[in-house]
């Protein structure tokens, strides 16, 4: 199970930090899968932000918020998170996070590619 948590409203240029806690599993479990985030915006479909690989060793972002977003893990915390600096507007939507079973290099990016999905954080950007 993922619970996602930290978001919230604020102003364009500021900053905000995602978690998402995986329970249900020991640490050593949850070192095993790759982890993402993505987000929906209102009347958008779902995209890929960003990917971490099951060691922190490899990252993938979107272009959209290369630069500004980082996603990190702790493993011994059976967390992930984003950083999210810089933030707009069109930064608005709710943010999911999910997870994928693999210990391979690089993170996978495509929606399809992840099996289980956190109940979403909606984060609020005002101009």
């Amino acid at each position: 199970q993922l619970q996602a948590s930290g978001g919230g409203l604020v102003q364009a240029g500021g900053s905000l930090r995602l978690s998402c806690a995986g329970s249900g599993g020991s640490a050593r479990t949850f070192s095993n899968y790759y982890m993402a985030w993505f987000r929906q915006a209102p009347g958008k479909e779902r995209e890929f932000v960003a990917a971490i690989n099951w060691r922190g060793s490899n990252t993938n972002y979107a272009d959209s918020v290369k630069g500004r977003f980082s996603i990190s893990r702790d493993n011994a915390k059976n967390t992930v998170y984003l950083q999210m600096n810089s933030l707009k507007p069109d930064d608005t939507a709710v943010y999911y996070c999910a997870a994928r079973y693999g210990t391979g290099r690089y993170p996978p990016s495509e929606e399809s590619d992840y099996d289980w999905w956190g109940q979403g954080t909606l984060v609020t950007v005002s101009s």
